[in-house]
């Protein structure tokens, strides 16, 4: 699954989870969701296709055997320290990562539901190449131009360009929090 699809499935759960308890998303729980749904690639891909230390790209930040306890230790400590939200957005942000790289899938290509990803070490994985991490990228992206020249493509783009969609609007209806914040960030780092 794409970056900005995990985006807008962890920003899409979190902003509803959000709303349900009337909470309005700031500038730092936006954030802490974004990291959160790019957390398990972050650990797996270069541990899996640069450092050979992982069997693949989908192993240990993709286990619920990692990822659960993951995620409720850093809600819990943030929670303790008084940054509750910042724990919550983060960990709804990661644990949506999971189901959505279980359905990718059969969404793009049609093939089963397999959660076999999900329960790593328990569950032996496929070794991936070892090539490299740029090397993969590349054949993930020649991987998805193919999958564009397919029939069902038209129906996948529909499918993400309403996800996306979707994503932006409430991220936009919500104040587009986060951009502030990231400015005054990045803004600090230029002065150094």
């Amino acid at each position: 699954m794409w970056p900005w699809e995990h985006l807008a499935v962890g920003y899409v759960a979190f902003t509803l989870l959000a709303r349900a308890f009337d909470r309005p998303v700031d500038g730092a729980s936006a954030l802490a969701v974004a990291l959160g749904t790019q957390f398990p690639d972050l650990v797996d891909k270069p541990l899996a296709w640069s450092f050979s230390v992982l069997p693949t790209g989908k192993t240990l930040a993709h286990s619920v055997f990692v990822a659960v306890p993951t995620a409720a230790a850093v809600a819990y400590v943030a929670r303790r320290r008084g940054y509750g939200t910042l724990g919550a957005a983060f960990a709804v942000g990661y644990l949506s990562h999971l189901p959505a790289d279980v359905l990718y899938g059969p969404l793009t290509d049609g093939g089963p539901v397999s959660v076999d990803s999900l329960l790593w070490p328990v569950v032996a994985q496929t070794p991936s190449n070892g090539e490299g991490l740029l090397t993969t990228v590349l054949y993930y992206v020649s991987e998805y131009r193919s999958f564009l020249a397919t029939p069902r493509a038209p129906y996948y783009l529909l499918f993400e360009a309403t996800l996306v969609g979707l994503a932006v609007a409430l991220w936009v209806a919500d104040g587009v929090p986060g951009v502030r914040l990231l400015r005054r960030v990045t803004g600090r780092w230029r002065s150094v």
